[in-house]
């Protein structure tokens, strides 16, 4: 059987995929009656607590991809990750691409979906609305005001943006990690054969999408790897 992975699903998992997502509220959830309590106090909000029961029920599993996930080398055929990338810093990004690289086979698929920072750009150009284009983007995050704020963004961090990408910035990324074949695919569009149910236009109005493969490449030349299960190395 095909391993398809989605990394940082969030609330759209691919139905027959292996589905990971980061949330420390799937962490606080192995905790029995935790994340009730929590909300009770309220330290945990209503979505992230609506997040835990949908992923119970959506068979998501907790997994953090920048520090390697408990699956073999050169095992997956394709890897997804949809509007994740934006909430990584670069070095997290680094170890995100290079577990990526370990965990597709040769000639394996990997498709990124981004907020494209150019559509952004463009709507600012049109529109000169300074303020609507910083808080498009979500690279600012507001400071805590209360106490019980300040004690959710310890539990669960920020959801805010940590860099934005275009189509050129992506497939260099993509490129300087190994992977060959990096291009723009117009939304719909992919190389991933029998991509069902995989959404090919997940947030098209503001997304860019890119794809590139694994190159078949002897095992001992891959950049920046050693072992199995997610033993990187920077």
């Amino acid at each position: 059987m095909k391993l398809r992975i989605n990394i940082g699903c969030g609330q759209s998992p691919t139905q027959g995929w292996n589905n990971f997502d980061n949330s420390l509220s799937l962490r606080l959830a192995k905790i029995p009656a935790l994340p009730g309590l929590l909300y009770k106090l309220g330290l945990l909000e209503k979505a992230q607590y609506q997040f835990i029961q949908f992923a119970h029920k959506n068979n998501v599993e907790y997994g953090d991809a920048t520090k390697g996930l408990a699956i073999q080398d050169a095992s997956a055929d394709v890897i997804y990750t949809s509007h994740m990338l934006e909430h990584l810093d670069r070095n997290e990004v680094k170890r995100f691409l290079i577990e990526a690289f370990r965990l597709l086979r040769p000639g394996g698929i990997i498709r990124i979906a981004v907020p494209d920072i150019d559509k952004h750009i463009t709507h600012y150009n049109e529109t000169g609305d300074a303020d609507a284009f910083i808080e498009a983007t979500l690279l600012s995050v507001p400071r805590p005001r209360s106490l019980a704020q300040r004690i959710r963004l310890l539990l669960v961090g920020t959801r805010h943006h940590q860099w934005m990408y275009n189509g050129r910035s992506l497939t260099n990324s993509l490129t300087e990690h190994g992977f060959v074949k990096a291009e723009v695919m117009p939304a719909g569009h992919t190389k991933i054969a029998n991509y069902q149910p995989l959404d090919l236009q997940e947030q098209v109005s503001e997304s860019i999408y890119v794809e590139a493969e694994k190159p078949f490449v002897p095992e001992n030349t891959l950049p920046g790897l050693r072992g199995t299960g997610g033993d990187l190395m920077l």
